[in-house]
């Protein structure tokens, strides 16, 4: 049988390690459609942690223990720019400043940032498909309780994710074109997962690409969703606190309104299982597993449930 072909909305560190567990398995032909929200100028070089993040974790070079940049990594160049006055909260390692190099330098000659992105996959030995959901600049600004607009790295990494949030606007989105590689991935696709991300800024900003969400409510593989919630709190990031900041339900529930046009199921843990009937009420319908992804066991298993929950069929499963 050929390979299913899965379709992944993902954003960073959640979205990275439920691409890992897809592409575990060898009836997978797996596209991620990433976020470049995130995208921000450093030092003159453009950065664009989440598909980096997914790059070094498909490729198996991301440092584990924090979850984004390179494993055996060095600080020297930033060593450097502090001396020289240069503000250096945004901790860039030495081999990943090579990268951004190389992006920059290209972006500069004008080559399309989805010819980079692709080139870059396969420069390191990805075999899935990382596509950009626009080749257009999109931005995640963040207004905070004292009427500041911050970018969505100064909110997380120089902030800490202190401040209280108001307002999340994305910068170019009216202006934002869709890629037609991402729009061929939705629509081809006998699956389609919405990765355990932030769904406020990691995947809110793929969807808002016009045409996105239109090719994804129109496209007949099943749609399933992975909360990023267990028990009220995120296991990394700040969507808890943002959702909270905002007024909105901070945990499965609030995820299944966020998808209820969206996901035919909303993967769920174990412990929000006293959810189940709210999130069934609000439209898709809700799934239990273990979703705490610790392995690469853990990431396989899980993606292996989706995938089951997707193609198997339900009488199989009573």
């Amino acid at each position: 049988m050929n390979p299913r072909k899965v379709c992944l909305l993902a954003g960073g560190v959640g979205g990275a390690k439920m691409a890992e567990g897809l592409a575990a398995h060898d009836d997978v032909a797996l596209t991620v459609i990433g976020n470049v929200a995130d995208d921000e100028s450093f030092h003159g070089l453009w950065v664009s942690p989440d598909i980096d993040t997914l790059t070094y974790s498909l490729a198996g070079r991301i440092d584990r223990a924090q979850g984004w940049g390179v494993a055996d990594e060095g600080h020297r160049a930033l060593e450097t720019l502090k001396l020289l006055g240069a503000e250096t909260w945004m901790s860039l390692g030495d081999r990943d400043f090579g990268l951004h190099i190389h992006r920059t330098m290209r972006r500069a000659r004008g080559d399309r940032p989805s010819d980079i992105a692709r080139d870059v996959a396969r420069a390191f030995g990805v075999t899935p498909a990382i596509l950009l959901p626009t080749d257009d600049v999109v931005q995640t600004r963040l207004r905070t309780t004292d009427g500041r607009w911050l970018s969505f790295q100064e909110y997380f990494v120089r902030e800490r994710c202190a401040p209280e949030i108001r307002e999340i606007a994305f910068s170019g989105m009216d202006m934002a074109r869709p890629t037609p590689e991402a729009l061929a991935a939705i629509t081809a696709a006998d699956l389609i997962v919405i990765a355990p991300s932030n769904p406020l800024v990691s995947i809110a900003p793929i969807l808002g690409v016009p045409g996105i969400t239109e090719a994804l409510r129109a496209a007949t593989a099943p749609k399933i969703a992975v909360s990023p919630f267990i028990d009220g709190r995120v296991v990394k990031g700040p969507a808890d606190r943002m959702m909270a900041s905002l007024g909105l339900r901070a945990d499965a529930l609030g995820v299944a309104r966020r998808y209820r046009t969206l996901a035919d199921r909303l993967v769920i843990d174990h412990a929000d299982d006293a959810l189940a009937a709210e999130i069934a009420a609000e439209g898709p319908a809700p799934h239990y597993s273990d979703i705490l992804m610790k392995s690469q066991a853990d990431k396989a298993r899980l993606a292996r449930e989706i995938l089951d929950l997707a193609f198997t069929p339900a009488e199989a499963m009573a």
